[in-house]
């Protein structure tokens, strides 16, 4: 979904939400609007923020602002590992499922996080 498309769904629940009178209706509208991206900053060797809490459904993009490349790896095998990522690249995953992912560097193991899906 471009951001476009995204924030135009993103309104029209707001309209919704703010046009019905019955609390537990509006709580619903807000409920089913696209989780937005959620940023992990890759500086100064390390992952930032190193804990990252969200919820199901939310896409969490990585991006690389040091000069030296990262590689984004999953602790157990989770989720899909990035390439080499240059300064400015960036990674992304959707995490559609409940739980803890551990990941790491794959070039600087010292660098790690931890995405927790609610």
């Amino acid at each position: 979904m471009n951001v476009m498309s995204w924030s135009l769904s993103v309104i029209t629940t707001l309209v919704v939400a703010a046009a019905t009178t019955s609390p537990a209706l509006a709580a619903n509208a807000a409920k089913s609007a696209p989780a937005k991206p959620t940023t992990v900053d890759i500086k100064d060797f390390a992952f930032a923020p190193k804990t990252l809490t969200i919820t199901a459904g939310t896409r969490v993009v990585w991006t690389n602002l040091d000069e030296e490349p990262h590689v984004v790896v999953s602790a157990g095998n989770q989720f899909a590992t990035s390439k080499a990522l240059d300064t400015s690249d960036s990674y992304a995953i959707t995490f559609d499922h409940a739980g803890t992912y551990t990941y790491y560097c794959a070039i600087h193991p010292m660098m790690v996080g931890t995405i927790i899906v609610k």
